[in-house]
């Protein structure tokens, strides 16, 4: 139930059949809830009484406030007695989708509320759904002290942190605060949350767009980690900002009114970085080829982004949820930025969902992208683990067998290849973010020999003749030259066709360039076990060009054709991608099957050849031409010597 829902239930609100207007019953006032402002608003007056547990005959809505001749309107008051002459908290809401420079401008904006209402304001909450900020006010020393919440009803004294591990299982005497656990939350804002980290994090120019998303990355591991540790009933996290005592902070009492508050802010800041750190280095204990590198962020710009996470937890999101939800900011970020289009979900699972993949299977990408396929892959495998172990969420046993069955598959069955080292980085951090499957997603060319990628990633589970399924949507347009990598010529394809009705053969030699869909091709079927699948998406010239012949002969001689599934024109439109393309399902040949069909191949040319007695008759017509060539060359030059006697 959501917080709107909650509030209908409780009676504190209703919404209009349109859903275009909301009412607060206790104030008898209605609102225009087609407003982005008004659900936040919403929702934050619903927490005060249900979660802070504040009467809602003390909390007012839009409180006219008196700033010199002008008169504003104040969102929320909470007042300390029934009579509403005591305002304790003053709570500013903007719509979720706000900027964080206008985010800081609502704290002024909230401040200069605080100051000019009468009597004395103890608190203001700042919100925008996905951020949240708390001060506590003090006129007299006209200073801001953050705060990590809002006191809930009767409590004097607020904790230095809000969110602990089962927060809901510990009891709580009358006046002491309560704490919180971290929350699961829906997609949208999920993305919402991902997309504004990182809008902070490049904005003003500190990184640029892809440096910013690699260090979000490596804060979202950090996030991953923390919900990851074993903890005891009540123990803080460490992702969050947590509340330094002043008197922790040497010489405090000296420093100006204007000094304490960045003592106190640079003090906090210091130890979260530290408690960021040490969450990095042990994720990185366990998975050292995920990140390499330090995370390189001032202390401010992980308070911000911590911010935005502290609160939530990503594990326990709905699978399909965080996975849109990072996998829509990975997407408009690499397209913007790289001009990468993945594949559309809808046919990643059409894919995956007509594969015969058990957990026992071994499953290939060759070019993996943001590891849409292997993800799918493995959701299907635990989904085969929810029929065959139903009970596993009763019984001890039966969890373990459930989780032995889809986690053995994600750890050791699932394998990518990815050329580029930040999607690379990406997909491993996507698979994380499904709660596994990236110890075998590897950054390398994947046209590469087996020798060469097991060579230069020390992984050896890359090997040809190996995987039951190969999944893949390669690379459309590039090309490989012939003198920038010396494996082209490795590859059949790679080398020039040998032209069956020529009477004198050629030489073999190696193409100045050859496409990388069609290498792949190749590839694919090097490392597919005899039987094993292959589902690829190909640009639809392989299928009708007539100068790639020889490339749907080369599929006919390896591969036995399970189906061809042509795609609308515009399947791939919503990502940025308009080449017309078809799947490709294959079984691949054993070596004995494509011999045979080589050899009736070569059979049937050699019959054709000798029973129309095609080479003597090719000789026949090229003596044929000689002789009249020769006879031409003479005519003219009797005519031109006859033309030259007249002149």
């Amino acid at each position: 139930m959501n917080l709107i829902q909650e509030g209908i239930k409780r009676g504190l609100i209703s919404i209009s059949e349109d859903e275009k207007t909301i009412k607060y019953i206790h104030q008898n006032k209605s609102r225009n809830f087609a407003n982005p402002e008004e659900k936040v608003q919403a929702e934050a007056f619903i927490l005060l009484v249900t979660q802070y547990n504040y009467k809602p005959e003390r909390i007012k809505m839009f409180v006219p406030v008196k700033m010199g001749v002008e008169t504003k309107e104040a969102d929320i008051v909470v007042y300390n007695d029934d009579e509403c002459t005591e305002p304790h908290i003053l709570v500013e809401c903007k719509k979720a989708d706000i900027t964080d420079p206008a985010f800081n401008e609502a704290v002024n904006q909230a401040y200069s509320y605080a100051y000019a209402m009468p009597n004395n304001v103890k608190y203001v909450w700042v919100t925008c759904a996905n951020k949240n900020s708390y001060f506590q006010v003090d006129k007299t020393k006209e200073s801001r002290i953050e705060e990590t919440d809002i006191p809930s009803y009767g409590v004097k004294e607020l904790a230095n942190y809000k969110f602990v591990y089962k927060a809901a299982l510990i009891s709580h005497k009358e006046g002491e605060q309560k704490f919180e656990d971290l929350k699961t939350i829906e997609q949208e804002d999920l993305t919402s949350r991902f997309k504004k980290a990182h809008d902070a994090l490049w904005g003003g120019g500190h990184l640029n767009p892809s440096e910013a998303f690699d260090e979000l990355d490596k804060l979202i591991f950090c996030k991953i980690w923390d919900e990851r540790k074993i903890r005891k009933k009540g123990d803080p996290y460490d992702f969050q900002i947590i509340k330094v005592d002043p008197s922790e902070i040497k010489n405090y009492n000296s420093l100006s009114k204007e000094q304490k508050p960045k003592a106190i802010a640079d003090e906090e800041n210091r130890r979260l970085l530290n408690r960021i750190n040490d969450l990095y280095n042990e994720g990185r204990k366990k998975d050292p080829e995920v990140f390499r590198d330090n995370i390189r962020l001032s202390p401010e710009k992980i308070r911000t982004v911590v911010g935005y996470l502290q609160g939530i937890n990503i594990g326990k999101t709905d699978l399909d949820a965080k996975g849109r939800a990072f996998e829509t900011f990975m997407n408009s970020f690499f397209r913007g930025n790289f001009g990468q289009y993945f594949t559309p979900r809808e046919i990643v699972k059409f894919i995956v969902d007509v594969l015969p993949i058990t957990n026992e299977s071994l499953v290939l990408d060759t070019s993996c992208g943001s590891g849409g396929f292997l993800l799918y892959a493995l959701n299907k495998v635990r989904e085969l683990a929810n029929k065959e172990i139903p009970d596993y969420k009763e019984d001890r046993d039966e969890w373990e067998k459930h989780l032995n069955f889809w986690h053995d598959f994600a750890e050791k069955n699932l394998y990518g290849i990815e050329i580029n080292e930040q999607i690379s980085r990406a997909a491993k951090m996507n698979m994380i973010i499904h709660d596994d499957g990236h110890t075998n997603v590897i950054t390398s060319d994947g046209l590469l020999s087996a020798e060469e990628i097991q060579k230069n990633t020390e992984n050896k589970g890359f090997k040809y003749n190996h995987f039951d399924f190969i999944i893949t949507n390669p690379p459309f347009g590039s090309t490989v030259r012939q003198t920038e990598k010396a494996y082209l010529k490795e590859y059949k394809l790679g080398k020039k066709e040998e032209d069956w009705l020529a009477v004198k053969q050629a030489p073999e030699t190696v193409r100045e360039n050859q496409s990388t869909e069609v290498l792949f091709i190749e590839q694919c079927y090097r490392f597919l076990k005899p039987e094993g699948y292959l589902a690829i998406v190909i640009p639809d010239g392989i299928l009708t060009n007539s100068s790639l012949q020889y490339v749907r002969d080369h599929i006919e001689e390896t591969f036995r054709i399970v189906a061809v599934v042509s795609m609308p024109q515009t399947a791939f439109a919503a990502n940025g991608a308009g080449v017309k393309s078809s799947v490709l399902f294959l079984k691949k040949y054993s070596e004995a099957e494509t011999k045979e069909i080589k050899d009736l191949k070569q059979n049937t040319k050699h019959s054709l050849l000798s029973s129309y007695q095609y080479k003597e008759k090719v000789k026949q017509l090229e003596s044929e031409k000689k002789q009249a060539i020769s006879a031409l060359e003479k005519n003219i030059k009797k005519n031109t010597l006859l033309l030259i006697k007249k002149d």
